[in-house]
């Protein structure tokens, strides 16, 4: 059984793989930027209620880890992976 430290990280990365997904179609296809923003919220508000249902809610702060790639993201992409870093135990 994972712990809930265990899972939480198991959550952040499922969610940061979705994100680089995001990130990677928008590269190559134009897409409303309103909508962008609002799928970003949407994954950030299903992630933020999954971690909060494993009883041990985001917490402020923590390190900023270093892009992996250097390709530009979208603002909305970026914000939301800064987000799952920041939250990482």
């Amino acid at each position: 059984m994972l712990s809930t430290t265990e899972a939480r990280t198991l959550v952040n990365d499922l969610f940061e793989q979705q994100a680089l997904v995001v990130g990677g179609l928008l590269a190559t296809h134009a897409l409303d930027d309103d909508f962008v923003w609002r799928l970003m919220r949407s994954l950030d508000a299903i992630r933020t209620r999954t971690i909060r249902h494993l009883g041990n809610g985001p917490e402020a702060g923590g390190p900023d880890l270093p892009d992996e790639l250097t390709v530009h993201r979208h603002p909305a992409v970026e914000e939301f992976l800064s987000k799952l870093r920041r939250d990482r135990p």
